[in-house]
């Protein structure tokens, strides 16, 4: 058997456990090819159980390590780096646990947390510069790994809580879903939930509107006074945050 093929047939089989293509290998080497899918079975879980440990407390070992397991089987490695396994956890965990929508949001803030960590670098804003944009026309951009998402149950206390290692509160579902922001600012990720107004500013901004249309939009819905006021207040809790890259035209 030449090398490649041998490497193709062992690749397919590690993933597939197929019993034809084990038998390619002779009745001599089933016991090695046992040691080699154990490990690399452990492997993969040892990657699951590193990427989302919030999520195991959460769900409880036994209903986690079964969800692994499953998803070991039905989902292979599929980038260079093991860092990239756990993506599509989540939606494992929505198959499995479709009445308990909270194992899957808590998994995918986790995913996002991680990916957030490993994300793209960016300079932090100056606000020495403040003083020199003209805020009617100016474009906020944030930083790469800032991400949204929309969660409908309260896990975001309740990974704030485990995290903490404190006791989390019950899982309860919000009365709408809520908008949940994640980003990495300077060495660590962060996550905190957004009013529904504050999403609604960032996906605005992101998609190029300029500041200035968003505080038009505001003083449409609050008023001349509150509507500049809320404008602000979105504006500094961004900065504050280190959510903002930079600042311009």
């Amino acid at each position: 058997m030449r090398l490649l093929t041998l490497q193709r047939n062992f690749g397919t089989w590690l993933t597939t456990e197929s019993a034809g293509i084990a038998a390619r290998f002779g009745e001599e080497a089933r016991p090695g090819l046992a040691v080699y899918l154990n490990n690399y079975r452990s492997q993969l879980l040892s990657c699951l159980s590193t990427s989302f440990p919030v999520t195991r407390a959460w769900m409880g070992d036994t209903a986690f390590l079964a969800a692994a397991a499953t998803h070991i089987e039905r989902v292979p490695p599929h980038s260079w780096t093991l860092d990239a396994y756990g993506h599509d956890f989540p939606e494992t965990l929505r198959a499995l646990h479709p009445e308990d929508p909270d194992f899957t949001e808590m998994a995918a803030l986790e995913r996002d947390l991680g990916e957030a960590f490993v994300g793209a670098d960016s300079a932090r804003f100056d606000p020495a510069a403040l003083g020199d944009i003209d805020w009617d026309r100016a474009l906020i951009h944030f930083v790469p790994t800032l991400r949204l998402s929309s969660v409908t149950t309260n896990v975001v206390p309740i990974w704030s809580a485990i995290d903490a290692l404190e006791t989390p509160p019950a899982v309860v579902r919000l009365p709408e879903p809520e908008t949940v922001a994640i980003w990495r600012a300077e060495f660590a990720s962060r996550l905190r939930a957004l009013t529904a107004e504050e999403a609604t500013a960032v996906d605005e901004l992101r998609e190029g509107q300029t500041f200035g249309a968003v505080c038009a939009a505001l003083v449409e819905r609050h008023g001349e006074e509150q509507g500049p006021a809320i404008a602000g207040a979105f504006l500094g809790r961004w900065l504050s945050d280190q959510m903002v890259a930079r600042i311009g035209a």
